[in-house]
């Protein structure tokens, strides 16, 4: 297993929400089953409704199982928000219904809220302080929020309970690795995925559905595309590629997802995941072969030779060697010059990355990066890219590769080198947000034919089904490649009015992945 690398995408992502299995509780009140047809839970809805409006002579607790179970209908039904608000008017009534907990948890969870999840499970814990469930998802959303510790402690409450759950010792394994303390985390790891490799997801839909393999890294690095796998279309079967008995009979399937998208943090798993699809009769998006060439050190050697494209040299170096007296003379005999980029392998969203000015620098630079005293520790030394405009801003470009097609995602502008949407200078200029608007809607006209041409002589030369291309332009309309691999995310922005513009362009994405998996199951 890789060791020392954190984990982005780990399996804990895919726990937030789960319900252990236990007896139907009397509170739950759903009558439709989930495989009922559509007109039958319109039916079932249209029933509650009309029993709600004369719900002043029921009971209070007649009331709550009534709005428990429209909730559950208009889930299934599809209308998430409407469900949400029933569930908050359950909460009302009866703050510790422990159903609504579960089901609103989960549903901000999928909706990507985990700081809102984190105060429902934290609620759920308080009232349920002996359900392991409960502590589970409360340990993985404080793992999604960054706060390893807090989640360490959920999952110690949660062993304790039940010393065998599988899932607690899976989120020990990623708080622990979080925290530095892999050889304790290496322990966690084989009891979460030994023997329970293979894991099926929920399947709200009509008749067996489509069957899928979602295949993913115990090490984390896994891409986020299980949020655009439809819970009533297909039925998925997430299936630990470094862990599974490849000698074993797999879940019947007609499509076989390559999830694990980071070869810098995964690479042993895509050689699993490689070795397990090797005879496969069906379509694989995101070919594991594919996946293993986007490493960082391997994009910047090959792309290159791509017209139109610069990309900056990049190599790994000991932690210990970078933070001697002779660090500077190892860079500049490797042929790299400052200012440049360090980073620690496996991290993202600009953690533990810095920019070193000059040799006088690099010695306070490293020590702030992870790693020290560590024998195995390494760093990724980056060429710096100047992708300032004539206004002095860096821009960032992200152009997802779908199904052989290009599609726009942002532009974000900041006047700071390290450049991430989310901390881009967007919300407060309506001149930056007015270009990235352009940029949605005639990407062909900003990056002119040099740069259109150049991406798709990237996306041709990555050949993944699904994935991202980050980069900047120079003034000469070179593309300035930052990064390219399937790890990127596509999120709807939130409900401000400002991000309007910006939806279209996410929906188009989320449409052509789902008619790509579709067409590619048959």
């Amino acid at each position: 297993m890789s060791r020392g690398k954190q984990q982005r995408g780990g399996v804990q992502g895919l726990v937030a929400g789960f319900r252990k299995r236990r007896k139907p509780q009397a509170s739950a009140g759903v009558a439709a089953p989930r495989w009922a047809s559509r007109q039958s839970l319109v039916e079932r809805l249209q029933q509650v409704d009309e029993r709600l409006e004369h719900a002043s002579h029921l009971l209070r607790a007649s009331q709550i199982e009534l709005r428990v179970e429209r909730a559950a209908l208009l889930t299934d039904l599809g209308r998430t928000a409407e469900a949400r608000t029933e569930h908050l008017k359950v909460l009302e009534m009866d703050g510790a219904n422990q159903p609504t907990l579960f089901a609103l948890g989960r549903m901000l969870v999928q909706a990507g809220q985990h700081k809102a999840a984190r105060v429902v499970y934290a609620e759920a814990v308080q009232h349920y302080p002996e359900d392991v469930a409960f502590r589970v998802n409360l340990g993985s959303v404080l793992l999604q929020t960054d706060h390893p510790a807090a989640a360490r402690e959920q999952y110690e409450i949660a062993l304790q309970l039940d010393p065998e759950f599988p899932q607690a010792h899976g989120g020990m394994y990623y708080a622990l690795s979080k925290l530095g303390e892999f050889a304790a985390a290496e322990v966690h790891q084989r009891k979460a995925f030994t023997g329970n490799s293979i894991f099926a997801s929920p399947y709200r839909g009509q008749g067996p559905g489509v069957p899928v393999l979602l295949l993913v890294s115990s090490t984390g690095g896994n891409t986020p595309i299980e949020k655009l796998l439809d819970e009533e279309v297909f039925r998925t079967y997430v299936v630990v590629a470094d862990f599974v008995d490849a000698s074993a009979p797999l879940p019947s399937h007609r499509l076989i997802i390559n999830g694990i998208g980071d070869p810098d943090v995964a690479r042993e798993s895509l050689q699993a995941a490689a070795r397990l699809i090797g005879q496969a009769k069906v379509p694989v998006v995101n070919a594991p072969a594919c996946v293993l060439q986007t490493g960082r050190c391997e994009n910047a050697a090959r792309l290159c030779e791509v017209p139109g494209v610069l990309t900056a040299a990049t190599a790994v170096f000991p932690h210990a060697q970078l933070a001697s007296r002779d660090g500077a003379q190892t860079l500049s005999a490797a042929g790299f010059t400052f200012p440049l980029l360090l980073r620690a392998p496996g991290f993202h969203m600009g953690q533990h990355f810095v920019r070193v000015e000059d040799a006088t620098q690099l010695h306070g630079e490293v020590a702030k990066l992870p790693g020290a005293g560590r024998a195995n520790a390494e760093l990724l030394a980056i060429q710096y890219l100047d992708a300032r405009g004539a206004d002095g801003c860096a821009r960032k470009y992200r152009v997802m590769m779908i199904d052989g097609r290009l599609y726009p995602l942002h532009l974000a502008i900041s006047p700071n080198w390290k450049i991430h949407y989310f901390s881009a200078d967007m919300a407060d200029r309506p001149d930056h947000r007015e270009e990235e608007a352009t940029f949605l809607l005639d990407m062909p006209s900003v990056l002119g034919p040099r740069g259109m041409a150049a991406l798709e002589a990237l996306q041709a030369a990555l050949g993944l089904d699904y994935g991202g291309i980050d980069f900047g332009l120079n003034r000469q309309g070179d593309i300035l490649l930052f990064e390219a691999n399937a790890t990127m995310v596509v999120e709807q922005p939130n409900d401000d009015a400002r991000w309007d513009y910006r939806r279209a362009a996410v929906s188009r994405i989320h449409d052509a992945v789902r008619r790509m998996l579709l067409r590619r199951a048959g």
